[in-house]
């Protein structure tokens, strides 16, 4: 501790789902070995808690962006074994996010990522069934014609509260839901919600790792997940951004 401020970070809850925390431990090893963007150190971990590293956030500057778009791509090009994980189930949130793995992106997309999510929402009344099939319609359409190449490293949950600004530029948190993925899921969650200098991170990535062709018109189809797990914890406040993103695939 110096100045009063503890030199570690911990995420404590006693009531914490069986492998919450042991799948966010996971998940930030796993993403730190890919030698890109940096990830907060994991320094102890059991079933209630998970200690980290101390991170002091600053703001963000346009050099910062641009090396955090390079060092994402250079972690998703270390790739994965599978399209999903081979280590357990992860997590989204609180919520229980199947892994498989998975015989096809488009099959992890819909059962791993869709379905399971649609289905909570539909059982709490919060979509109906009628939404649900139109979901379902175009999220598999769209999925089963997207060239998804070899499994990328992707964290799974990047909105812009899990990138920490740091004097030494960029670090994820929070990655329970790690996994082999598509790398565009998660350039487009970073886009969901905001995320600083955004266009700058997407430049410094492209250049990188040159981004497929039509991946814009992508994007509502990489962001139904997101919005599903939104729509899930948080109700009906988040079907219009549903709706929105199946117009735009329709």
């Amino acid at each position: 501790m110096a100045d009063g401020v503890p030199s570690v970070f911990v995420k404590q809850d006693a009531a914490a789902p069986p492998g919450l925390f042991e799948s966010e431990a996971r998940g930030l090893r796993w993403l730190a070995t890919a030698g890109g963007v940096r990830v907060a150190e994991v320094l102890a971990v059991d079933a209630t808690s998970l200690t980290l590293e101390r991170l002091t956030p600053t703001r963000p500057t346009p050099a910062a962006a641009d090396r955090f778009g390079a060092d994402l791509a250079r972690t998703h090009a270390a790739g994965a074994p599978v399209w999903g994980h081979t280590e357990g189930d992860g997590f989204i949130g609180p919520l229980p996010l199947p892994h498989g793995p998975y015989r096809s992106w488009a099959d992890l997309w819909w059962s791993g990522r869709i379905e399971p999510f649609l289905r909570r929402a539909v059982d709490r009344g919060t979509v109906s069934s009628l939404d649900a099939r139109r979901v379902e319609e175009v999220s598999v359409r769209r999925a089963a014609a997207v060239s998804a190449g070899e499994p990328a490293r992707v964290h799974g949950d990047l909105w812009s509260g899990n990138v920490v600004w740091t004097q030494q530029g960029a670090v994820l948190v929070d990655a329970g839901a790690a996994h082999g993925g598509h790398a565009e899921a998660d350039l487009a969650m970073l886009a969901l919600f905001g995320l600083p200098y955004l266009d700058r991170v997407l430049a410094a990535y492209g250049e990188c790792s040159p981004l497929l062709d039509g991946w814009r018109d992508r994007v509502p189809l990489m962001q139904l997940h997101p919005i599903l797990v939104h729509v899930v914890l948080f109700g009906g406040a988040y079907v219009g951004a549903l709706t929105k993103a199946v117009d735009a695939l329709a």
